[in-house]
C-alpha cells in the first residue's frame, strides 16, 4: 500500500503534456530533460525547467528515477498485531508520511510479518530507496539482514547490539526512571507498573524491556517497593490485573501505566471500585499526548513523541541517502513529563 499526503489530491493534476504546451516542446522533449537519457540544448532545457516550475509540475515516480536511479519510495515496515495499539503505530506512519512528502517521496507499508525474506525482496526489486522499521527486539532476529542491505535502514527502536545501525527512539530507561521519580517525590513508597501484554515482553521487544528496565533501577535506589502486571488489551482484562495489584499490595498509591489500549477502561474501572484520581491513587501514564488529554480527567503523562520520532526517521534516512551512508548514528529523545493533575502527594 502506498500513502500519499492528502495535498496532493486537492490541486489539479500537471501533466508533462502541460509542461510541453508550456515550453513550446513534445512531451518526449520534457521526458528527455528529466531522464538526462538524450543530449537536449541548453536554452530548450531551461525553458522547460522554467515551464515546470512555474506550473508546479512533480514528476511522477518513473520520471523521477530515470533521473536519479531512485525510485522515491521508503518502505516502512509496521507491526500489525492484536497486542499492540494501532492507532499509535499509526501516528508513526502518518508522520513519516507528511515528513516523506517534504523530501518528494511516498511511503510503502509493509508489515513485520513478511519478515527477513520481504526485507530482502523489497532490496532486490529497488522498490524502495531506503527502509524504516519499527516494532524492533533487543535481540533483533532481522538484523543480519538489515546491516547486508545496500541502502539506508533506520530502526524506530534500539536493539541490544546497535553496531552499524541508524536507530532513533524515545530513551524508554530514561522514562520508565523518570515516573519513579515523579511518584517518589510525591511521597508514594508503593507503586505498580501496568505494562503491555505479555507477549509483547515474550518477544522482547525493545521498548518494553527498557522501560521496565528503568523503572525497577529507579525504584531500587530509592527504595521504593513497585511491582509489575503485563496486561494483553481488553476491559476483563483489565479487571484481573487491578485485582492483583491490590489484592497482593494492598499499599499501592501510584499506577504507572504503559499501556495506551486501556487507559480509557482504566480510569472507569478505579471510578467503579471507589478510587478517587489522584486523591485515592495517582495515574501516570505513558502514551500520546493527545491521549493523555483525551480522558475526562486529563492524565499527568511522559510523552510518547510519535511525530516527532516518525519524522526523525525520515530525516536520518535522506540524510543517508544524500551522502551520509556508512555515518551510523543512535538518538534517544529525553523523556518529557506533563503533569496535568492525576498525579498529586499521598495523603495521610
Amino acid at each position: 500500500m502506498t500513502l500519499r499526503h492528502g495535498r496532493d489530491y486537492h490541486r489539479q493534476v500537471v501533466t508533462i503534456a502541460d509542461v510541453a504546451r508550456a515550453a513550446g516542446v513534445s512531451p518526449s522533449t520534457v521526458s528527455y530533460v528529466l531522464s538526462g537519457k538524450r543530449p537536449i540544448s541548453e536554452e530548450v532545457r531551461r525553458r522547460v525547467q522554467r515551464s515546470i516550475q512555474k506550473l508546479g509540475y512533480h514528476p511522477n515516480a518513473g520520471a523521477r528515477a530515470l533521473a536519479s536511479s531512485r525510485s522515491n519510495v521508503l518502505a516502512v515496515v509496521i507491526p500489525l498485531r492484536t497486542d499492540l495499539n494501532v492507532p499509535v503505530v499509526m501516528q508513526f506512519v502518518a508522520a513519516a508520511v507528511t515528513e516523506a512528502r517534504k523530501h518528494d517521496h511516498d511511503v510503502l507499508l509493509l508489515t513485520k510479518d513478511e519478515g527477513p525474506e520481504g526485507l530482502r525482496r523489497v532490496a532486490a526489486s529497488s522498490i524502495a530507496d531506503a527502509l524504516i522499521v519499527m516494532d524492533v527486539e533487543a535481540n533483533e532476529p532481522r538484523l543480519p539482514v538489515l546491516r547486508a542491505l545496500d541502502r539506508p535502514v533506520v530502526l524506530i527502536g534500539v536493539p541490544d547490539e546497535t553496531g552499524g545501525l541508524t536507530c532513533v527512539d524515545l530513551d524508554f530507561t530514561a522514562a520508565g526512571s523518570a515516573c519513579v521519580t515523579h511518584l517518589a517525590e510525591l511521597g508514594h513508597r508503593e507503586i505498580a507498573l501496568i505494562g503491555p501484554s505479555p507477549a509483547v515482553y515474550k518477544r522482547g521487544t525493545s521498548y518494553a524491556g527498557r522501560f521496565l528496565r528503568g523503572f525497577r533501577q529507579a525504584a531500587s535506589k530509592r527504595k521504593i517497593r513497585a511491582s509489575s502486571f503485563p496486561c494483553p488489551p481488553s476491559y476483563d482484562e483489565l479487571r484481573t490485573r487491578l485485582d492483583e495489584v491490590f489484592t497482593r499490595h494492598p499499599g499501592v498509591t501510584g499506577l504507572v501505566v504503559h499501556n495506551e489500549a486501556i487507559l480509557g477502561s482504566l480510569l472507569s474501572e478505579l471510578s467503579r471500585r471507589g478510587k478517587q484520581v489522584p486523591q485515592d491513587i495517582s495515574v501516570l501514564a505513558v502514551c500520546p499526548e493527545d491521549m493523555a488529554e483525551a480522558h475526562a480527567l486529563p492524565l499527568t503523562s511522559i510523552a510518547l513523541p510519535t511525530a516527532e520520532l516518525g519524522g526523525l526517521a525520515v530525516e536520518m534516512a535522506m540524510r543517508q541517502l544524500n551522502g551520509g551512508a556508512g555515518q551510523s548514528e543512535v538518538r534517544l529523545l529525553s523523556p518529557k513529563l506533563i503533569d496535568r493533575g492525576s498525579t498529586g502527594p499521598v495523603v495521610a
